[in-house]
């Protein structure tokens, strides 16, 4: 597949600070498909083994971070960075993730890696908002040093991931919807793949927590992360998101319930809620919510 930009050259990245050209070559690169060549490989690596990146200031960084992710092949950014040893320093949590398995629905483990890159290419795809490229970007961070006797599957990885998403947006000056999403994921994203028809209860409370009737725009960005998410694994290329229209059920019968009768407050309005999902998902018996 190609773009219509012009091919990279060394020259691109030689009328700038050497460590930032470094970044803008990488991110020039998600704008098109051509490979670097040998000379610009060995001038990005040369800048690298200087030590050059370590001069960059959040300023400098962020702009060319956000132009590789919503370029039409942000994929081409991390790889270059990898290839030329920059990811490491750039983003290091983000260059742990290869080589780190995650469980999916079939009998093959993928990689984190590979599917972080798998995800940035399905957000380019449906043209996703930079804050959902970034989340896609960071929200597995705490998978990267999950204890290797409970590999694939990846405990508290939260509790890991939180503190370095938001050392990450510090360090790379990342606007602040942008580490509001990439928090919002890492809590949720796992919790939405994992809705179902018989937990009405806690899919009310799901809802609330998204501020999905309060604030439907972040919950849309929400989705579309986890749009991505499911379409990066294995097989799930260009299928249809059932989770996503599952939620669209449960919230078009939480909006028929707060017209025909409005809550008094917040706890009577999610007891509501859940009862008007479970009748909706024919699930009455589950309606309670649970712990």
């Amino acid at each position: 597949m190609a773009f219509d930009t012009p091919p990279v050259s060394p020259f691109d990245i030689a009328q700038t600070h050497p460590g930032l050209g470094v970044l803008r070559m990488a991110a020039l690169l998600a704008e098109t498909d051509v490979e670097p060549d040998e000379e610009a490989l060995d001038l990005m690596f040369e800048q690298v083994e200087a030590g050059l990146l370590a001069e960059l200031a959040p300023q400098d960084l962020w702009p060319e971070l956000a132009r590789g992710l919503m370029a039409p092949a942000p994929a081409n950014m991390l790889l270059a960075l990898r290839g030329c040893g920059a990811l490491s320093v750039l983003l290091p949590e983000v260059s742990a993730l290869f080589g780190v398995p995650q469980i999916s629905d079939d009998d093959i483990d993928v990689d984190l890696g590979e599917h972080v890159l798998n995800s940035l290419t399905e957000a380019a795809r449906c043209d996703a908002s930079l804050a959902a490229r970034f989340a896609l970007l960071v929200m597995n961070v705490g998978k990267a040093d999950s204890p290797k006797e409970h590999l694939p599957v990846h405990y508290k990885h939260m509790d890991r991931g939180r503190p370095r998403i938001e050392d990450m947006c510090r360090r790379l000056g990342a606007p602040q919807d942008c580490r509001d999403l990439a928090l919002l994921a890492l809590a949720e994203c796992e919790r939405v793949h994992r809705v179902s028809k018989v937990r009405a209860g806690p899919v009310a409370a799901m809802l609330e927590r998204l501020s999905a009737f309060r604030n439907p725009p972040r919950y849309a960005q929400l989705i579309s992360v986890c749009v991505c998410d499911f379409r990066a694994y294995n097989g799930h290329a260009g299928q249809i998101y059932a989770k996503a229209a599952l939620l669209e059920t449960a919230i078009a019968a939480c909006r028929a319930s707060d017209a025909a009768q409005p809550a008094a407050d917040d706890e009577e309005r999610v007891a509501a809620h859940a009862q008007a999902i479970a009748k909706a998902f024919n699930s009455e018996r589950w309606s309670a919510p649970e712990s």
